[in-house]
Protein backbone atom coordinates (compact mmCIF):
# COMPACT_ATOMS: atom_id res chain seq x y z
CA UNK A 1 0.00 0.00 0.00
CA UNK A 2 1.10 3.54 -0.71
CA UNK A 3 0.31 6.58 1.39
CA UNK A 4 -1.35 8.61 -1.35
CA UNK A 5 -2.08 11.51 1.02
CA UNK A 6 1.65 12.22 1.18
CA UNK A 7 1.98 12.36 -2.61
CA UNK A 8 2.39 15.90 -3.93
CA UNK A 9 0.64 14.88 -7.15
CA UNK A 10 -2.47 13.84 -5.19
CA UNK A 11 -2.49 17.18 -3.33
CA UNK A 12 -2.17 19.13 -6.58
CA UNK A 13 -4.91 17.04 -8.19
CA UNK A 14 -7.22 17.92 -5.28
CA UNK A 15 -6.53 21.63 -5.87
CA UNK A 16 -7.14 21.14 -9.59
CA UNK A 17 -10.65 19.90 -8.79
CA UNK A 18 -11.35 23.14 -6.97
CA UNK A 19 -10.10 25.16 -9.95
CA UNK A 20 -12.34 23.21 -12.32
CA UNK A 21 -15.42 23.61 -10.12
CA UNK A 22 -14.82 27.36 -9.93
CA UNK A 23 -14.15 27.69 -13.67
CA UNK A 24 -17.23 25.72 -14.69
CA UNK A 25 -19.48 27.69 -12.34
CA UNK A 26 -19.41 30.44 -14.99
CA UNK A 27 -20.43 28.12 -17.84
CA UNK A 28 -23.96 28.32 -19.29
CA UNK A 29 -26.56 26.71 -17.06
CA UNK A 30 -27.75 24.43 -19.87
CA UNK A 31 -24.32 22.74 -19.76
CA UNK A 32 -24.70 21.52 -16.18
CA UNK A 33 -25.55 17.99 -17.40
CA UNK A 34 -23.12 18.19 -20.32
CA UNK A 35 -19.65 19.66 -20.35
CA UNK A 36 -19.77 20.93 -16.74
CA UNK A 37 -20.60 17.47 -15.45
CA UNK A 38 -17.98 15.81 -17.68
CA UNK A 39 -15.23 18.20 -16.62
CA UNK A 40 -16.03 17.92 -12.94
CA UNK A 41 -16.14 14.12 -13.07
CA UNK A 42 -12.84 13.98 -14.96
CA UNK A 43 -11.18 16.32 -12.46
CA UNK A 44 -12.42 14.29 -9.48
CA UNK A 45 -11.29 11.09 -11.20
CA UNK A 46 -7.64 12.13 -11.09
CA UNK A 47 -7.07 12.24 -7.30
CA UNK A 48 -9.65 9.48 -6.80
CA UNK A 49 -7.72 7.04 -8.98
CA UNK A 50 -4.43 8.01 -7.35
CA UNK A 51 -6.05 7.22 -3.99
CA UNK A 52 -7.63 3.98 -5.20
CA UNK A 53 -4.31 2.80 -6.61
CA UNK A 54 -2.58 3.80 -3.39
CA UNK A 55 -4.95 1.57 -1.48
CA UNK A 56 -4.12 -1.49 -3.56
CA UNK A 57 -1.61 -4.11 -2.53
CA UNK A 58 0.93 -4.11 -5.33
CA UNK A 59 2.95 -1.63 -7.35
CA UNK A 60 1.44 -3.13 -10.50
CA UNK A 61 -2.07 -2.27 -9.29
CA UNK A 62 -0.90 1.21 -8.28
CA UNK A 63 0.53 1.79 -11.77
CA UNK A 64 -2.77 0.67 -13.32
CA UNK A 65 -4.72 3.33 -11.41
CA UNK A 66 -2.07 5.98 -12.05
CA UNK A 67 -2.62 5.24 -15.73
CA UNK A 68 -6.35 5.77 -15.33
CA UNK A 69 -5.67 9.07 -13.52
CA UNK A 70 -3.39 10.10 -16.40
CA UNK A 71 -6.13 9.27 -18.89
CA UNK A 72 -8.64 11.34 -16.93
CA UNK A 73 -6.39 14.38 -16.84
CA UNK A 74 -5.85 14.14 -20.60
CA UNK A 75 -9.62 13.96 -21.00
CA UNK A 76 -10.00 17.05 -18.82
CA UNK A 77 -7.43 18.96 -20.84
CA UNK A 78 -9.34 18.17 -24.03
CA UNK A 79 -12.60 19.32 -22.44
CA UNK A 80 -10.96 22.63 -21.50
CA UNK A 81 -10.06 23.24 -25.13
CA UNK A 82 -13.59 22.29 -26.20
CA UNK A 83 -14.96 24.82 -23.71
CA UNK A 84 -12.78 27.52 -25.28
CA UNK A 85 -13.91 26.51 -28.77
CA UNK A 86 -17.54 26.77 -27.62
CA UNK A 87 -16.73 30.18 -26.09
CA UNK A 88 -17.72 29.16 -22.56
CA UNK A 89 -14.34 30.46 -21.42
CA UNK A 90 -11.16 31.80 -23.00
CA UNK A 91 -7.47 30.98 -23.05
CA UNK A 92 -6.66 33.64 -20.46
CA UNK A 93 -8.97 31.94 -17.94
CA UNK A 94 -7.65 28.44 -18.57
CA UNK A 95 -3.95 29.26 -18.86
CA UNK A 96 -3.17 28.56 -15.20
CA UNK A 97 -5.33 25.42 -15.25
CA UNK A 98 -3.64 24.00 -18.35
CA UNK A 99 -0.23 24.68 -16.80
CA UNK A 100 -1.33 22.78 -13.69
CA UNK A 101 -2.56 19.93 -15.85
CA UNK A 102 0.78 19.73 -17.65
CA UNK A 103 2.65 19.57 -14.34
CA UNK A 104 0.33 16.89 -12.95
CA UNK A 105 0.67 14.88 -16.17
CA UNK A 106 4.46 14.97 -15.81
CA UNK A 107 4.25 13.93 -12.16
CA UNK A 108 1.90 11.04 -12.94
CA UNK A 109 4.11 9.86 -15.78
CA UNK A 110 7.18 9.96 -13.54
CA UNK A 111 5.39 7.93 -10.86
CA UNK A 112 4.21 5.43 -13.45
CA UNK A 113 7.78 4.95 -14.67
CA UNK A 114 9.12 4.63 -11.13
CA UNK A 115 6.61 2.07 -9.89
CA UNK A 116 6.36 0.24 -13.20
CA UNK A 117 10.11 -0.38 -13.09
CA UNK A 118 9.80 -1.65 -9.50
CA UNK A 119 6.98 -4.05 -10.36
CA UNK A 120 8.83 -5.71 -13.27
Amino acid sequence: MHNYKELFVWKRAIKLCSLIYKLTADFPNEERFGLISQMRRASVSVPSNIAEGGGRRTDKEFVHFLGIAHGSICELETQLYVSVELEFTDFDKIDFVTNEITEIQKMLYALILKFDAKSN
